[in-house]
């Protein structure tokens, strides 16, 4: 075979990986929810202009592909970042992580999404049980929600005391800069969407089977209470955005550009470099003249229903 004929065979191949690639990623964002004709109606109505779908993952995969030369550095260097994401239910901080996390190694990057305490966490140092998670040398963690629950979803729905938000709030500014001092990035981003969006992303988890897991009790409530919601989030800033650990806001009414839009940012956040990599070359398979390869039953297989 010659070596156009090689190349060629790459190029399809690679083709054929790139056309993979794109299938797992349309399987993440398809979406079909069993809509009432006039729901579809407003939802295509007032959500905002759109980006067109290979724009948008050829621009993902650029991003992604930049978040793996990140996971690199992180490890090469020692580098320990943690991001910590907020904001209303529904604004899509899931939707980012997942693409964050989608082609990186779980043992570096990790997501922390802890439940709510239970009776014994509920005595200790409010940050205590969020400490076990902080990111060592050569890790990135991502939390989907964090200490800011306190003055967030415990304050709102009344789990919390005044006494003890205003503790939260007096003490969380001290604890981020110990984390920075420790040598820890600390990369704060919040979430926002519209009354208006929120509204209709909670009507679509509705109708939709696939999406109705995402509803909790505590995400109908925070539509009755938006506008207390919309309080806490306005003290939060006021008094915890710190200039050793300031806060970023997504505008999240366009999941894709906000994807991108979080990515880039983050990316721009961290001097990561470039580190080359060893050349990785595949060794020649052994093969040996007097192995019998078994023949193992049919029943031990998956059955080929597709």
């Amino acid at each position: 075979m010659s070596d156009a004929d090689d190349r060629t065979d790459i190029k399809d191949w690679l083709e054929a990986e790139l056309e993979d690639t794109l299938d797992e990623d349309y399987e993440l964002e398809i979406s079909e929810p069993a809509l009432s004709m006039e729901l579809r109606k407003i939802y295509k109505r007032k959500r905002p202009s759109g980006i067109d779908g290979k724009d948008y993952f050829r621009a993902l995969l650029t991003l992604q592909s930049e978040l793996i030369k990140l996971q690199d550095w992180v490890q090469v260097t020692g580098e320990k970042i943690l991001v910590i994401f907020e904001g209303r239910d529904a604004a899509g901080k899931g939707g980012v992580i997942k693409r964050i996390t989608q082609r990186l190694n779980p043992r570096v990057v990790r997501v922390v999404a802890l439940p709510a305490p239970n009776d014994r966490e509920k005595t200790q140092w409010y940050f205590q049980r969020y400490v076990p998670h902080l990111p060592a040398g050569g890790e990135i963690v991502l939390f989907d929600r964090s200490w800011y629950n306190r003055s967030g979803v415990e304050r709102v729905m009344g789990f919390a005391t005044d006494d003890q938000v205003e503790q939260f709030f007096q003490d969380v500014p001290e604890f981020e800069r110990m984390l920075v001092r420790s040598g820890i990035r600390v990369i704060k981003y919040w979430f926002s969407i519209t009354d208006e969006e929120q509204q209709l992303r909670f009507l679509m988890r509705i109708h939709d089977p696939l999406k109705q897991w995402k509803l909790s009790p505590m995400d109908l409530q925070s539509r009755v209470r938006w506008e207390q919601y919309t309080k806490a989030k306005e003290e939060i800033f006021e008094r915890t955005n710190i200039p050793e650990a300031p806060w970023f806001i997504v505008e999240g009414n366009n999941k894709k550009r906000a994807r991108l839009n979080c990515i880039q940012h983050l990316l721009d956040q961290i001097p990561y470099e470039d580190i080359p990599g060893e050349t990785v070359s595949l060794p020649d398979r052994v093969f040996n003249p007097d192995y019998d390869r078994k023949t193992l039953p049919d029943n031990l297989y998956v059955p080929q229903k597709y």
